[in-house]
């Protein structure tokens, strides 16, 4: 048996994550080591199976994070800490060479209240990373918005703009409204 790379103090013994797929969880910190391989078998032998909703309220869920950099139990080489959304501050251990995922105790009831248990496999993905990185940076760019106009501003402008978007002649409107005397001839 594997010792745990997180906290050092337990062993990583063979489980079975609510009778659904393998996975090892540390006798210790109660983390989960899972092979996205494995967490895929079930997935494509049970395509129907739909995780409930009701397990828990976000708000009562306690999921741990760790923040330091842990290695793989396998190659013992340090993982990637990935983002699960925009949202969220936790972040996943994940093990590219093995495709391995590490689970702080709390953070499989984490999502499957987020209703990301359906999608493990696609937190670990390019594209997944990618749109959680544009949307933290589309939620950053609106409070810098929101706190130079004020929120009422802010809306009237949203507004404006989606309508001038929508216009054919948006490049001559544009031209219209960002010119110093448009009645001139003059630039």
């Amino acid at each position: 048996m594997k010792r745990c790379t997180s906290c050092k103090k337990g062993v990583l013994k063979p489980v079975v994550i609510e009778q659904l797929f393998r996975a090892h969880t540390c006798s210790s910190c109660g983390g989960n080591w899972i092979l996205v391989e494995d967490y895929l078998t079930w997935k494509r032998k049970n395509p129907e199976y739909q995780f409930s909703d009701n397990i828990a309220v976000l708000n009562e869920i306690v999921a741990e994070d760790t923040k330091k950099a842990i290695l793989c139990p396998v190659t013992g080489m340090i993982m990637q800490k990935l983002e699960i959304t925009a949202a969220s501050e936790h972040r996943l251990d994940y093990s590219p060479t093995v495709g391995g995922i590490w689970l702080d105790k709390g953070e499989w009831e984490l999502l499957r209240a987020e209703g990301l248990a359906a999608s493990l496999n696609s937190l670990v993905t390019h594209e997944w990373q990618k749109k959680v990185r544009d949307t933290r940076a589309q939620e950053t760019f609106s409070e810098v918005y929101r706190s130079r106009f004020g929120e009422e501003l802010y809306d009237k402008v949203k507004e404006i703009r989606e309508w001038l978007h929508s216009q054919e002649k948006k490049a001559d409107i544009l031209a219209y409204l960002t010119a110093e005397d448009p009645y001139s001839a003059e630039r």
